[in-house]
């Protein structure tokens, strides 16, 4: 017969009923200060409720008028049409034989890349500032940018619109291209899995002849880095203090050609522009 467990001591009552309390009175506490927030947004005295209800009601009707435009109807039955089609085309996707391999190699994917992805994201998240920092200091050359970006645009309009009707127009013969070359393949598509086949069998052989050499090789090479490492550190800091040796001359020479090509521009304009026309000077002479 199994044991009667133990009464709760008047303690743990006392505990339980204050945790409760406590608990209870938190709740009453959020709600009354929801209902406060709700009551001092929608007060009609000092006008912040009408005008919640104001926009309100000014945003559905907007939002009614715009939906109800034959330019929206005819939009939201494409996208139903075009969700109906990916529907209808991608459910035996789901059920097909091939979406088996496609699953385990996603899966086998999605395990093997999770180490890399978690070893590699100080070096991305360091990268995406450095990235953030550069695009920032090159704010200024942004608007040039895009207005090039859209003047290119702009002039590769007419050629795609050109090369898309002289395509349409052209349909036929397109057709007829494909058509001889689908022909003119298909014999060799056999052959070429063969061939395919006995490339990858090879392969195979000498990826697996390779890796103990190149794992040698390896290994070597990392000895060898280890062991002249004091010397290309020392390279590295002889490089550095050249370069720092250099800089005040670069400075210098920047400086001096870009006074130059201030100058120069200075006397093209001058030499471009026309020549102010002199005026008339009076001289009056006392009698």
């Amino acid at each position: 017969m199994a044991p009667i467990p133990p009464l709760p001591s008047r303690e743990d009552v006392l505990r339980v009923a204050r945790s409760t309390s406590d608990i209870t009175g938190q709740l009453l506490d959020t709600a009354g200060n929801i209902t406060k927030i709700a009551i001092n947004t929608l007060d009609p005295r000092d006008g912040s409720g009408q005008e919640v209800l104001r926009v309100l009601r000014a945003t559905t009707a907007e939002l009614a008028e715009a939906s109800a435009s034959p330019q929206a109807q005819e939009a939201f039955y494409r996208i139903v049409d075009t969700l109906t089609r990916l529907g209808a085309s991608g459910a035996p996707l789901a059920v097909h034989p091939v979406s088996e391999p496609a699953q385990a190699l996603l899966t086998a994917l999605g395990d093997s890349l999770l180490p890399v992805l978690d070893a590699v994201e100080p070096a991305v998240e360091e990268f995406a500032t450095a990235l953030g920092d550069l695009v920032e200091a090159m704010s200024p050359l942004l608007p040039a940018t895009a207005g090039l970006a859209a003047g290119t645009l702009l002039a590769l309009t007419p050629v795609i619109r050109t090369a898309a009707e002289i395509l349409r127009d052209s349909s036929p013969e397109l057709r007829r291209i494909a058509d001889a070359l689908t022909a003119a393949l298909a014999p060799l598509m056999p052959l070429q899995l063969a061939l395919a086949e006995r490339a990858a069998a090879a392969g195979a052989g000498v990826v697996r002849a390779s890796l103990q050499p190149l794992a040698d090789l390896t290994e070597a090479a990392a000895a060898t880095t280890k062991a002249a490492r004091p010397v290309l550190v020392a390279g590295e800091e002889l490089l550095v203090a050249g370069l720092e040796q250099l800089q005040p001359v670069l400075l210098a020479g920047a400086s001096r050609a870009g006074r130059v090509a201030r100058a120069a521009a200075v006397r093209v304009q001058a030499a471009v522009s026309p020549a102010d026309e002199r005026g008339l000077v009076v001289a009056v002479v006392p009698g």
